[in-house]
């Protein structure tokens, strides 16, 4: 148990945050700081997102009780956003937490206090495992426009089992003052100084556990406080309660069994003094194949069953429809009114219950849904519709307009203001996850990404969601390769996971798609990298499992259509094509430090240049465009080194001393070599760069109000516009810039 005053300190909304926390080996942040000098002045660069429209996980939505058009929603990875109602946008929250802090861009938990409409708190912390830093807490008194910071120093899970559970954090309904903190390992937590200090809570009666879920919700019904316990076995207490704020005690007869093993979230009607319980047999949202609800009214202590149906049926098809329950919200207009949603309901699919006689009788929202996702093409996945969704545990009632219900899923938030008339309700909200990035250098789209969970997207504008939705023909769900034919753009290739094949070719820069006719035996169970030599008449795959394992490395010179192991290809690396010779591929062994080359299209690889850094937990090599041998190898934690011979021998690049992934664009106006782009560190913060003499000096184009946690994945300039870059964040989307 914690019980020390933990760290205070303010920030706000567009400074970095100062302390680094404990970071995993992949992305931990500035370990030379102390020896180098003040950065310099950055250029002025106005930062949007290229828009896709969510995609992403939104664990949690809170309407504000006593303002209207006012609400917020928390992500597992990218951070937290503002509501407001009347320009139907959602505004980006966290942006400024930096490098040290991507631990922080996943969000465990919102409170609101009713009193005090414009104070708002989060509960940060993605990962609760012991390479990850530990949680924090933010303040603000507007909204989010501004932040004070507490440490803590316990682990929060906003990416873990049971992200959609809560909300962890509650405002205690007889003091502004005093807050509860639902941690997964270390108890129950309280604040009496609003959120600025925090100590464990002795006589909360349950016993943490090491791998457990610990406090899955905390509610307020009038003036008594409920917690929610996911560690339970199904016959044990799992939900408990505070009249006082001082005694907590078991809920007397709550309901047991596998299908309430879990309280995953409640809602207090408080005309009518009942409080709803979401229950399942996990805490979700994979995982959970069983749930009900349940109904407690307050004034007298009687529990009364209102699943709307029961999971185990049997669906059509013959599938079992099994299922557990996840969102709940009262209406606080007609009193009895309530929604719920199940969760992780494939057979059957998700879908939201509504019932405005106390949960007697429901009606399925989805059997009368129209949609319209017009606006973000990709949520039809490749077939004629949407479905209603998956991973429904963000449910939301809005105060002030019955009509109004938001839920979220594993891709977007839908909301309606009908009941019958559903749409995405994403604006301003981006959640991508992106992997690979490609800005041709002609055409229509200025831009080609590929994500996880999404596949890959032809961008015909950046301030639309592409028209043409995710690629089909497969449709993937994470991308793991992309690849364009440099003296022959119209040509593309991607790779990734699929379920009709792991491979596909495009002959019109990436707006249709035709799958490969062949593929090796490991692409189904470990799609890597792609590459396609300058002239699109080669490929070289390469093969990684999930779990790290390395396998060779296939090529095809007949566009697919029959694959040809190269023994002579280090495994697991990423291959690189030569952009202005196509007989010429690149790999870099992280293994030995080896930079190896063929020079007769992929059939062979020899070693070439030796010694360089190895076992580095990322390295990215790239070529720079129109150029042969060109080669430039960015190394976290050594640096950047380039090779001007096609990697016979390289030289390091003095100017930064970290580098975490390198891009090329334009050139600037009378400049013979194309800009860099970096996200790296040049002095003594890890930021985004750009120079324009090849690597001589750098400009910092980033500022502290636009870092986005994690952004090491890939960054790439426009090759036809000078300034403008691209990058991709781990939970924030597609990222650009440009010069103002």
């Amino acid at each position: 148990m914690h019980t020390s005053p933990l760290t205070r300190r303010t920030v706000l909304a567009g400074t970095a945050a100062a302390a680094a926390l404990t970071a995993v080996p992949a992305v931990s942040g500035s370990a030379h700081a102390a020896e180098q000098a003040e950065p310099t002045a950055a250029a002025t660069y106005r930062w949007r997102n290229a828009v896709i429209g969510g995609t992403g996980f939104v664990t949690g939505v809170l309407f504000h009780p006593s303002v209207r058009g006012l609400a917020y929603a928390r992500t597992d990875i990218g951070g937290a956003y503002r509501w407001d109602d009347r320009t139907s946008r959602w505004t980006p929250l966290t942006d400024h937490l930096g490098w040290d802090d991507w631990n922080l861009l996943g969000v465990e938990a919102i409170a609101v206090d009713p009193a005090h409409p414009n104070r708002l708190y989060l509960a940060l912390g993605t990962y609760a495992q012991s390479w990850a830093g530990n949680g924090a807490i933010l303040r603000s008194e507007d909204r989010g426009a501004t932040w004070t910071r507490t440490d803590l120093t316990v682990k929060l899970g906003a990416n873990e089992d049971g992200r959609g559970t809560g909300e962890r954090l509650l405002v205690d309904p007889r003091s502004s003052d005093t807050l509860w903190l639902g941690t997964r390992h270390d108890g129950l937590l309280k604040s009496t100084d609003r959120g600025a200090t925090w100590a464990a809570v002795s006589t909360f009666p349950a016993t943490p556990s090491a791998t457990g879920q610990g406090v899955t919700l905390l509610v307020a019904a009038g003036r008594t406080v409920y917690a929610g316990w996911g560690d339970a076995d199904g016959t044990a207490t799992n939900l408990y309660r505070t009249a006082d704020g001082t005694t907590w005690e078991p809920v007397p007869g709550q309901p047991t069994g596998t299908a309430a093993k879990v309280p995953v979230r409640a809602a207090y009607d408080k005309h009518t003094r009942e409080l709803y319980v979401t229950y399942a047999n996990a805490p979700g949202p994979n995982g959970q194949s069983d749930g009900s609800v349940h109904k407690l009214a307050t004034a007298t202590g009687t529990w009364t069953e209102v699943t709307p149906v029961k999971p185990g049926g049997t669906t059509s098809d013959g599938s079992t429809d099994s299922f557990g329950y996840g969102g709940v919200a009262v209406d606080v207009c007609r009193p009895g009114t309530v929604v719920v949603s199940t969760n992780n309901r494939w057979a059957a699919v998700d879908t939201v219950f509504r019932s405005t006689n106390g949960g007697r009788t429901w009606t399925s929202l989805k059997d009368t849904a129209v949609f319209d996702v017009s606006e973000t093409p990709y949520l039809k996945w490749g077939e004629d519709k949407p479905k209603f969704g998956w991973w429904i545990q963000a449910l939301a009632l809005d105060p002030y307009d019955s009509g109004h219900i938001v839920y979220g899923t594993g891709a977007t938030l839908y909301g309606t203001r009908d009941l019958v008339h559903w749409a995405p309700q994403i604006r301003g909200l981006e959640e991508t996850s992106v992997r690979q990035l490609i800005s041709p250098p002609a055409g229509e789209a200025h831009l080609i990404s590929g994500s996880g969970d999404i596949g890959v997207m032809y961008h015909e504008r950046l301030t639309a969601s592409p028209s043409r939705g995710m690629a089909t023909n497969p449709v993937f769900g994470t991308a793991t390769g992309l690849a364009q034919a440099a003296a022959k753009p119209s040509y593309v290739v991607r790779t990734g996971w699929g379920d009709h094949g792991n491979g596909a070719c495009s002959h019109d820069g990436g707006q249709t798609w035709a799958p490969f006719e062949a593929q090796p035996d490991i692409a189904k169970s470990a799609p890597g990298p792609v590459a396609t030599n300058a002239d699109g008449s080669v490929l070289l795959w390469s093969f990684v499992h999930w779990d790290g394992t390395k396998y060779p490395a296939y090529r095809s010179a007949d566009n697919g259509a029959t694959w040809t192991e190269v023994t002579s290809f280090p495994k697991g690396a990423t291959p690189v094509a030569d952009p202005a010779d196509p007989t010429l591929f690149y790999a870099y062994d992280t293994d030995t430090g080896t930079l190896y080359a063929s020079a007769d299209s992929g059939r062979t690889f020899t070693a070439r240049a030796t010694g360089l850094p190895s076992g580095d937990s990322q390295f990215k090599l790239v070529a720079a465009p129109g150029r042969t041998g060109d080669l430039w190898l960015s190394v976290k934690w050594n640096g950047l080194y380039r090779s001007t011979d096609g990697g016979a021998s390289f030289s390091k690049i003095t100017s930064c001393w970290a580098s975490y992934c390198l891009g090329f664009g334009k050139a600037a106006d009378g400049a013979a070599y194309p800009a860099i782009y970096q996200v790296g560190s040049t002095e003594t913060i890890t930021a985004v760069y750009r120079s324009d003499d090849e690597a001589k000096t750098w400009v910092r184009i980033n500022d502290d109000r636009h870092q986005w946690g994690w952004i090491g994945e890939t960054i790439t300039g426009d090759p036809r516009v000078h300034g403008r870059v691209y990058l991709a964040t781990n939970g924030r989307g597609i990222q650009y810039g440009e010069p103002v």
